[in-house]
């Protein structure tokens, strides 16, 4: 009775991704073979005279200390955290995409707070002659969508200003892109913008985990002050996620 009790609150478990019912489950379908087992050796020494019970110990021994393993590193994984799946990600920026004022989506990260539970935050990169009010409705739209499409919400949705006005601000991007792209430890680089009333450029890079931050800032900071001295350089580093 426990055996089939066990195997139905795991087939549960797995259907409502309840790992708490899982390691419950698995729980009871241990018991109830290790009950098995030390019946059916109870029979074998009263019929055959052996003793076969601490050999089966052994073997359920090292199944159940497997198991128990898994459970463990499954829960640690899910209190550190580990990488969004990739399909989900690309679905949610490809439906971000798909809104013209959208140039680029950047920094998607997915959070879990229990079974089918997810949030979601991104930056968008937007024209700069977009007002407060467009962005607005820009934001309500994608939470929307998001959530129609996929169950997930965008419970935070950061703007990058991309330069629209002046076509120097382009090259001027390129320039200082493929300046950066030229080290194996840069990325990405992304929120690009070059603000000529106040001498400011401003972008975020994303590093490799090889290279150390501050010295690769560093370096980056000093290429595109010799190419651009009239300008303050300020980089913000960034992680791949």
């Amino acid at each position: 009775m426990k055996f089939f009790l066990g195997n139905y609150v795991k087939r549960q478990g797995k259907k409502v991704n309840s790992g708490a019912l899982i390691a419950s489950g698995s729980d009871s379908l241990f018991d109830s073979i290790l009950s098995l087992s030390v019946f059916l050796s109870a029979i074998v020494f009263m019929v055959f005279g052996l003793s076969l019970e601490s050999y089966v110990d052994l073997v359920i021994s090292v199944f159940m200390i497997k198991a128990g393993i898994e459970m463990i590193l499954s829960t640690i994984d899910d209190l550190i955290g580990h990488r969004s799946d990739p399909e989900m990600v690309k679905k949610i920026e490809d439906l971000v995409k798909e809104e013209d004022p959208v140039i680029g989506v950047y920094d998607l990260a997915l959070f879990n707070y229990g079974p089918n539970k997810y949030y979601c935050s991104l930056h968008v990169e937007l024209p700069d002659h977009m007002d407060v009010d467009e962005v607005d409705k820009l934001t309500r739209k994608l939470q929307y969508k998001i959530y129609k499409k996929t169950g997930i919400i965008l419970i935070a949705l950061g703007v990058y200003s991309y330069n629209t006005r002046d076509k120097e601000d382009g090259e001027i991007r390129r320039t200082i892109e493929r300046k950066i792209m030229n080290h194996d430890w840069a990325l990405q680089v992304h929120g690009f913008y070059i603000d000529k009333n106040n001498k400011s450029i401003r972008f975020d890079v994303i590093l490799s985990f090889d290279v150390e931050r501050d010295e690769a800032l560093k370096v980056i900071e000093e290429e595109i002050s010799k190419l651009y001295p009239d300008y303050k350089i300020q980089i913000v580093p960034d992680i791949d996620l």
